[in-house]
């Protein structure tokens, strides 16, 4: 079976920056499989879970609007990892971070990793 496991999170001041890790326990993101998705999506408090961002196959990547020019996602097919760099954060960018994947009938869920961003 494979897992999911993010890391990376914490508490961190406004302004300041974290880099979330997505390991996955065998090599999925290498590039001879094709059509997968990989994405962050976060759920805070009272709020439905969002897409933050998100990468494909192709290395083609997407963003929520509200981190545009401040997170990046990318990817390292050697160490089986997606990473979300998120700079200049908000208070707002406050929640439980997930990541997600997806090919064919694979959907997979880490189990989360919490930031907190103090203004």
């Amino acid at each position: 079976q494979v897992q999911l496991v993010e890391s990376g999170g914490g508490l961190v001041q406004s302004g300041g920056s974290l880099r979330l890790s997505c390991a996955a326990s065998v090599n999925i993101f290498r590039r001879i499989l094709t059509g997968w998705y990989l994405g962050w999506y976060r759920q805070a408090p009272g709020k439905q879970r969002e897409l933050v961002a998100g990468i494909r196959d192709v290395g083609s990547t997407n963003y929520a609007d509200s981190v545009k020019g401040r997170f990046t996602i990318s990817r390292d097919a050697a160490k089986n990892t997606v990473y979300l760099q998120m700079n200049s954060l908000k208070s707002e960018d406050t929640a439980v971070y997930y990541c997600n994947y997806r090919r064919l009938s694979v959907d997979l869920w880490g189990q989360g990793t919490q930031v907190t961003v103090s203004s």
